[in-house]
């Protein structure tokens, strides 16, 4: 089945791209960073603060929603959108990342994965038709097939069972989504770890089954920088041109900087509001530990020159303080500077591919990282 195309590559450098996806609920400038969202809500930060830093998406989690307060119930109260306040895109992931994650609590079989809820250890069952049920209820703009993710490293036997465990889960996906209403999209997921010829006949396979777009999953899942970008080359030119590219669970600065040098436009990781509640911050300098005794007593702000207000007010002395002192408020401060840096990056990146100054952009950026946080008072 021939699937419409809501996603517009505007301009290209070298292989890096800038598009626009269009959703039921916004615009997705791309390439864009998704801030996780897992159970409804950004850990430390109001839904305001995500889109007054500059996010166009963000991302909710299958599994959990469905455990608590449950799909049903979000169907009911009007929808994901709704029942949270952010009333903007939103992608969730199909639940195929719990079964690699919680790997004590599940059982794999052709027909669903089984699991044991984290919550009260009651048996739950995820198939492909329920996880893409379950999203269709949720509301989300963009579904993910269900698939399995294999940990690495791994032996090629068990990433090859899961890789075509995943393709069969996908034509199975897509058939459960045929009943969504125009405009919303399902992502295929090429899997294959990292062996290059598995990871060719994924592609094939799921551009022959036909999508809204492909993420490349199983990727920063243990393995090294080198092997996740060596994947990316593999897999990105075996996906069509047209379509968006989403990297799925990446990732340090570094990596989306690289990533999207390959060709990819969408990515997602926890690790700005995560790294913000262990007192870590991402700046034009690189990351920065509040915790260290160096900022005790600096007057100085993170960076005086950041748009974003927190960035530039809050001294540093301020910021080791609640750190050390373990007040909530140290990690709701370094949770939205740390989503406004990624966003402040994510539209560098677009300025620049839209410009045809993206080598410059990566050199610059690469550059400031390496030079190193401020010295000392």
């Amino acid at each position: 089945m021939s699937l419409p195309n809501h996603f517009e590559l505007l301009a290209t450098d070298g292989a890096a791209r800038t598009g626009r996806l269009t959703t039921p609920h916004g615009v997705v400038r791309t390439p864009a960073f998704m801030p996780v969202g897992t159970a409804g809500a950004m850990k430390g930060m109001h839904w305001r603060e995500v889109r007054d830093a500059g996010a166009d998406i963000v991302l909710g989690n299958t599994y959990h929603l469905m455990l608590r307060p449950g799909a049903e119930r979000i169907s009911a109260l009007g929808g994901l959108q709704r029942f949270t306040g952010w009333n903007g895109p939103m992608l969730t992931d199909s639940g195929g990342f719990q079964v690699m994650s919680l790997s004590d609590l599940r059982k794999v079989s052709e027909n669903a994965v089984t699991f044991r809820s984290h919550i009260d250890g009651a048996k739950v069952e995820l198939s492909p038709e329920r996880s893409i049920e379950v999203q269709r209820f949720l509301g989300s703009d963009i579904a993910m097939q269900m698939d399995e993710c294999v940990r690495l490293p791994a032996e090629r036997d068990d990433i090859e069972r899961a890789m075509q465990l995943s393709l069969r889960w996908a034509e199975r996906s897509k058939r459960a989504f045929e009943s969504a209403p125009d405009g919303y999209m399902l992502f295929g997921i090429v899997q294959g770890g990292d062996v290059p010829q598995l990871r060719h006949a994924s592609a094939e396979g799921l551009v022959e089954t036909g999508f809204h777009g492909y993420a490349i999953g199983g990727l920063a899942v243990g393995e090294p920088q080198e092997v996740m970008l060596a994947m990316i080359d593999e897999t990105a030119p075996a996906l069509p041109r047209g379509r968006p590219r989403y990297l799925m669970g990446v990732g340090t600065p570094d990596d989306i900087l690289e990533a999207v040098k390959r060709g990819i436009d969408m990515f997602d990781c926890v690790m700005p509001t995560r790294n913000g509640r262990h007192g870590v911050a991402f700046t034009r300098f690189g990351q920065v530990n509040l915790r260290n005794a160096r900022h005790a007593d600096d007057p100085r702000p993170l960076d005086e020159e950041s748009s974003w207000p927190s960035t530039r007010s809050y001294a540093r002395a301020y910021l080791h303080h609640l750190v050390k002192s373990g007040e909530t408020l140290g990690a709701m401060l370094l949770s939205e500077i740390n989503v406004a840096y990624y966003q402040f990056l994510m539209q560098g990146i677009r300025d620049a591919i839209a410009q045809g100054t993206f080598e410059e952009f990566y050199q610059r950026t690469r550059e400031d990282w390496a030079r190193g946080d401020i010295a000392p008072r």
